[in-house]
This record gives structure tokens, C-alpha cells and sequence, in this order.
């Protein structure tokens, strides 16, 4: 259905307006005084479809006043389509009902993709508040149209018939998703049970969005202040330079400030030479949101944690992730249990094999401490350097962010798929940073618009995402307005970007997402959503071309001097791939389970605020997931992604992971980076979204099911044999 629902990492298209919208549900007092307020606005912007190519965002003229009225009119307008849905007199047809619900609410649509794109990528403190304001609004819509007794009942009419009503496939899957989205969010309950999941709704509403802002608040609240120069050796001088930057922007003077971002582990701990310092940054990153102060979250999670689990039992599921995973291609927690169980131990294991060789390389330098996690980045560093005699400071240089976006990103697609890409300066933006590029198939047709939004700021929450503010759809006739958002440090003016190989990776795979959403063809709006745990495969996929020798050759190129990455150290590159995959494996698979942890439980076995820390060490320990030296990439009080869309759903990247390795082989021993292979890999499963069941999707591009082997030799985990 056409709405939108803003989730952990991404904006994408789901049901949280073209379903929500009760005909006995009036606006309140509130709602009629912004409505009227709506009406004196005369140039809302968001009122009207833009006049830009595709639907583009006018951002130039979009002011923080704005949203309000216009989402709350969309709420109004989209409550009488739903309206003139459920009262029709005329027998329920696939046209009248499901075709009539998936057009409705484009106001909604429209004004909510901008506000929930600028409230993660650029917001200020209207938009906090606009937000606070508006969720359990949007809670109350979206269940006061999945609750309609009367629309669900029409929808139910043509569920039964199904068979008899000759739809395409397309259309079928989307009927039998619709009527399954309606059972899901209580249409067999009964009066007395919608109305305590309404109660939910809203008050889950509500604390997810404190949750996301205290994140947010302290992060920029807890960035480490450095009084003495000496005790930033080992950054480099542009790292300092953008240390003193932001200590200048804070109105501090002969100091420097080091920003957290959103992980536990923080990029300065790999180079920092100065032990206490390091301690500092790693203690004030995993201790955010559960020191106290005005953004602790334990007793936010606390309570979303035992409201999940209430709902999921109204609903007739044992916990939240029971529920949640019934939804996704894992289908069941047993199965989610078994991979991550499986894969733990050998992680784990394999860590502790590189943390002896790290306190080993300590001792050798007369450190007379044991490892500590605030050491591992750093002295990991170290060892790569010793083992494969180069360390991840030679390769930046190599790194500019315009080649590595044009000349390695870009390329790559290019190559791949035909399509070209011009730069827009006549668009707006909402910040001097972002551009926009305009994306050309092989025939010269505009394929889509593509906005690239690349540096870290304070206004900006943490981690990488994409998202649509326009999608594809055939009965809409809308084409793609995809976004990049990455979180990359701005440096000094004048100064290059230079990424990180992490940074690099990451801008590959955000691409993925938003190629996935570029190549869409297909009708409805709602065929565009896929599970959660499959729709990281594409992107993962994308990450392949980073280093394929073809591309990396092009984009790896000496900001200074001009030379190319020489083939001795790409070699060492390549030789180095599993170093330290033990501790990339066990901080992944620790939050994994961490997230399961919260979602199996019943609401009587989740701890109170005070319990929070006691129950996240507990899980891990139960889990055989523990390693001291080795953090969750995220604690449960900054675990964005499992209180937005990733609930239940974090093992998401290596379930996706095991049809990503499969699919890399598949490339491989069809000759790689080809036309026709990326024409068959657009074609069977990137512009199919959502409108097939997900592993029929990639049956149809592979061949045959995903093979688990692939990814166990990529991660190093391949089981001891006989």
C-alpha cells in the first residue's frame, strides 16, 4: 500500500498509511487546528505533486512548518479514500478494494518520505518535535484502516475467491500479502483486544522515536574532548585537523574533539598510540545510553521490549520474533537459532586465536597489561602491518571519495548494467554537501535520480542507509528518487576525503540498495517490499566489485601523485582478507543474538530498566557469544536497527550473506563482470522487488538454492573436518 514507515536503517515503501484510517475515527481539535492551519499555508509545497522531474523534492522550498499540515491533512485525505473503500455499496473487486487502497494516501506518502528523510539525514529540533508529535498519529492511522472491521472483510471476500478472480501473479501476491498484513495486525481480534493493541501501537510509537533521538542526542553529547595534542599521536594531520575543526565548532579553544560514531568500536582506537585515551573513547561509546543523564534508554528499550512481546501474545505468537520472523524467508526462530548457533562458536574460537596472537605481539613490546577491547583495533593494526607488511593508513591515499564513487561505484554499474550518470547542480538539496546525479540506461532513457548524501554531521544520525523519496510503480507512474546516506568525517576545506577501506565497502553496498531500487519494474507500490532478511542481499552482492581488479584499478589511484595502487600492495590487500575475521564475526554474531535474546522472550521473562545490562551479559554468556575483549557491534541501549525495522531481524546480514556468497561464485564462474551477467541478475531478480516470493526470486536467478559453503570459506568458518 502507498505510505511509508521509517525503519532502522532505511525508508521503505510498507503499509503505514494506505491500511490505517477507521471511518469512525475523526480528527481531534488538534488536528482540525493544524488542518485549518494547512489551508492558510498556500505555499505548502508538499500539498502539490512537485513539478520536478520524477516527483523530485522541492527541498529549496520546504520549510520545518510545512510537515505538520501536510501530513496531517494526508492522514485526513487518505481517512476518505479508506472511506469511500469500505462503504462501497458494490460488491468488493480486486479494482475496487486492493487496487483503490494501494492509490490511496499519496499526500501522506509524499510529505512523510521527506519529513522521515530529513529527520535522519539533516534534523534540528522542529523536526525532533514535529516528530514526537506525529508518531502516535501515525500509530493511530495505520491501525484505525487495519483494524476496519468493513475494509478487512471485503479484502477477506477476495482472499477466499482467490482462485476463481484470474489475476496476474503479481497481482495475486500482492492480495494474499494484503490479507495476511490485516491478520497480522489484529483483524481477528476481537473489539476489547484491537483497542489494547491500539493502546500498544501508540505508546510503542512514541518510545521508539525517544529512542532515536536520545541516540542521537548522545552521541554528539558523549564526543571525547582532548586538552593535550600530544595525546592524539598515531591520527594523522588531517584526522587532527578535523579534530580541531569540531572542537571549534563547539567554542572550544586549544582543544580538540573526537566524535563517536555509531558502533561500539570507533575508527580513531586503531591509530591512537596513547592507551588512556583510547580507554576513554571505548568506554564512552558502549556506555552510551546506559550512564544516566537525560538520555538513558534502558528504561525506554526496557518497556518496547515487554510491549513487543505483549503484542505478539495478543496475536497468538509465543514472542516478537516468532512473530516477526513468520513474515521473513527464516520463517521460523529455530532456524535463526540453528545458523546463528552454528556459526558462534567457530567466531568466537577463531577470536580468541587472534587475541593470543595480539597479547603475544603486547608482551613483545614490553606491555605489561593484558588485552583489553580498547586495544584490539590497535594493536590488530600493528600485527596486519608485521604479518602482511602494510597497514590500512597506505591504503587512503589510494581512496578519494569522487574516485571511488565515479570511478569505482559508478563504473562498476556501468559496466555491469549499461547505465550511465550525469551530474544534476540544477536540483535542490537540502544541505551544500549532498548532489544529485541523473542515472541513464543503456538506450539513453532516464532510468532514475540519484541522491548522494556522504558526510558525517551533527544533524545527521549515525551509520549508513538508503532510501526512496519517490518509488517505482507501474500504476503510479512514478520512477525512482533513490538516496545514499553515508556518515563519512567531513575534512578541513581544501582537503581530500580520503576513505577508509570500511568506508569504501560501505558505499559499494549502500549502492546495491539503492541499484535495487532503481531497476524496480513493477505495478503496485506495495510489490516493491521484500523480508527484511533478504533485502540486504543485492547490497552485499554490490560489495563484490570493490576489489574485483577491473574496477579496483580504476578508482584506486593516488590522490596526490597519481599513481595507481601497485599490484605488490594489492596483493598484500587480498592476502590479508580474513585478518581478524574471528572479531569481525563474533561482534556481528554477538548482536545477532543479543537482538534474538530480547525478541524470544515473553513479556515476564524481560527485565526492567534496572535489569537491562544484567540480561544483555546474561544473553551472551547463554549464547556462548561472551568474549571480553570483543563487544557487540551495538549494546542493546544504541541498538537503533533492532528498535527500528531490524526487531528480530539483525542475523538479517548473514542470512542475506549466505545467498550473496553463492551468488559472487555464480559471477565468478560466469566470467564475472559482464554485460549479460548483469543483465540476467537485473532481469530475474533487482526489478522483480517483492512481487515473487523471495527464494523463488533467486531460484529463478541461480538456478537452484543458495549454497552454504561459499560463505564459510569467505569468513574463515569452514568446520574442522574428520
Amino acid at each position: 500500500m502507498n505510505a511509508v514507515k521509517i525503519l532502522g536503517s532505511a525508508l521503505i515503501p510498507l503499509m503505514l498509511g494506505a491500511c490505517s484510517g477507521e471511518s469512525a475515527m475523526e480528527p481531534s481539535a488538534d488536528d482540525t487546528a493544524r488542518s485549518d492551519n494547512a489551508a492558510v499555508l498556500d505555499d505548502n509545497p508538499l500539498l502539490t505533486a512537485s513539478s520536478l522531474q520524477f516527483g523530485y523534492p522541492p527541498f529549496d522550498r520546504i520549510k520545518n512548518e510545512h510537515f505538520e499540515p501536510a501530513m496531517v491533512q494526508g492522514m485526513a485525505e487518505q481517512r476518505a479514500e479508506i472511506e469511500a473503500i469500505a462503504s462501497n455499496v458494490e460488491p468488493p473487486t480486486f479494482e475496487n478494494t486492493v487496487v483503490a487502497m494501494e492509490q490511496s494516501g499519496q499526500l501522506l506518502d509524499r510529505s512523510a518520505r521527506v519529513f522521515f528523510g530529513l529527520s535522519s539525514a539533516h534534523t534540528n529540533d522542529d523536526i525532533e518535535a514535529i516528530q514526537v508529535r506525529m508518531s502516535p498519529q501515525f500509530a493511530e492511522h495505520g491501525d484505525a484502516i487495519l483494524l476496519d472491521a468493513r475494509l478487512f472483510e471485503r479484502i477477506d471476500a477476495l482472499y477466499r475467491k482467490r482462485e476463481q478472480l484470474a489475476l496476474d501473479p503479481e497481482a495475486l501476491r500482492l492480495l494474499e500479502e494484503t490479507h495476511k498484513d490485516f491478520v497480522r495486525a489484529g483483524a481477528l481480534l476481537t473489539e476489547s483486544e484491537q483497542e489494547r493493541m491500539r493502546a500498544i501501537n501508540a505508546e510503542m510509537a512514541t518510545l521508539q522515536t525517544n529512542f532515536r533521538q536520545n541516540v542521537l542526542s548522545e552521541v554528539n553529547a558523549q564526543a571525547i574532548i582532548v586538552d593535550n595534542a600530544e595525546q592524539l599521536d598515531g591520527l594523522s594531520e588531517g584526522e587532527i585537523a578535523s579534530a580541531k575543526a569540531a572542537a571549534v565548532e563547539r567554542d572550544l579553544e586549544d582543544q580538540w574533539v573526537i566524535p563517536l560514531l555509531n558502533t561500539s568500536g570507533q575508527p580513531a582506537l586503531a591509530r591512537l598510540t596513547h592507551r588512556d585515551l583510547r580507554e576513554r573513547i571505548y568506554r564512552a561509546s558502549v556506555g552510551r545510553g546506559s550512564s544516566g543523564g537525560d538520555y538513558d534508554n534502558r528504561e525506554t528499550v526496557a518497556k518496547i521490549m515487554k510491549l513487543r512481546a505483549e503484542r505478539a501474545l495478543l496475536l497468538g505468537y509465543p514472542n516478537h520474533a516468532a512473530f516477526n520472523l513468520e513474515n521473513q524467508t527464516a520463517k521460523t526462530t529455530e532456524a535463526v537459532n540453528e545458523r546463528l548457533t552454528s556459526l558462534a562458536p567457530v567466531a568466537v574460537a577463531n577470536a580468541k586465536v587472534e587475541a593470543s596472537e595480539l597479547q603475544a605481539l603486547i608482551n613483545a613490546e614490553g606491555g605489561d597489561f593484558d588485552l583489553a577491547p580498547w586495544d584490539w583495533a590497535y594493536y590488530s593494526e600493528r600485527l596486519r602491518a608485521q604479518k602482511y607488511a602494510f597497514d590500512e593508513s597506505e591504503l587512503k591515499p589510494y581512496f578519494e571519495l569522487d574516485n571511488v564513487l565515479t570511478r569505482g561505484v559508478f563504473h562498476a554499474a556501468e559496466q555491469l548494467y549499461g547505465i550511465t550518470f550525469s551530474l544534476r547542480e540544477d536540483l535542490p538539496v537540502y544541505h551544500e554537501t549532498v548532489r544529485v546525479w541523473e542515472v541513464r540506461n543503456a538506450d539513453d532513457s532516464v532510468l532514475a535520480l540519484f541522491i548522494e548524501d556522504m558526510y558525517a554531521r551533527a544533524s545527521k544520525r549515525g551509520g549508513a542507509w538508503a532510501m526512496s523519496y519517490v518509488s517505482q510503480s507501474g500504476l503510479m507512474g512514478t520512477q525512482p528518487v533513490s538516496a545514499n546516506h553515508l556518515n563519512i568525517p567531513r575534512p578541513p576545506e581544501g582537503e581530500p576525503t580520503l576513505l577508509t577501506w570500511d568506508e569504501v565497502t560501505t558505499l559499494f553496498h549502500e549502492f546495491g540498495h539503492a541499484l535495487h531500487a532503481m531497476f524496480a519494474d513493477v505495478q503496485y507500490p506495495s510489490s516493491l517490499s521484500v523480508p527484511r532478511d533478504f533485502v540486504e542481499y543485492p547490497s552485499q552482492v554490490n560489495e563484490m566489485w570493490a576489489d574485483w581488479p577491473e574496477i579496483l584499478s580504476n578508482y584506486a589511484i593516488h590522490y596526490e601523485t597519481g599513481e595507481p595502487l601497485s599490484l605488490e600492495l594489492l596483493k598484500k590487500v587480498s592476502a590479508a582478507s580474513q585478518f581478524n575475521e574471528g572479531f569481525r564475526s563474533t561482534e556481528y554474531l554477538a548482536a545477532s543474538l543479543l537482538d534474538q535474546a530480547w525478541h524470544q522472550r515473553s513479556a515476564e521473562e524481560l527485565p526492567t530498566a534496572e535489569g537491562v545490562l544484567a540480561f544483555e551479559a546474561d544473553a551472551l554468556n547463554d549464547a556462548g557469544a561472551y568474549f571480553e575483549a570483543v563487544p557487540p557491534r551495538y549494546r542493546t541501549t544504541y541498538f537503533s536497527h533492532i528498535v527500528g525495522g531490524y526487531s528480530a531481524g539483525y542475523y538479517s546480514y548473514i542470512w542475506s550473506e549466505v545467498l550473496d556468497a553463492d551468488t559472487v561464485q555464480w559471477f565468478i564462474e560466469n566470467g564475472g563482470l559482464r554485460r549479460e551477467n548483469g543483465d540476467h541478475f537485473r532481469a530475474t531478480l533487482l526489478s522483480r522487488g517483492g512481487s515473487e516470493d523471495a527464494m523463488s526470486l533467486y531460484r529463478n536467478f541461480r538456478g537452484r538454492d543458495a549454497a552454504l559453503e561459499p560463505l564459510l570459506k569467505r569468513r574463515g568458518l569452514m568446520p574442522a573436518t574428520e
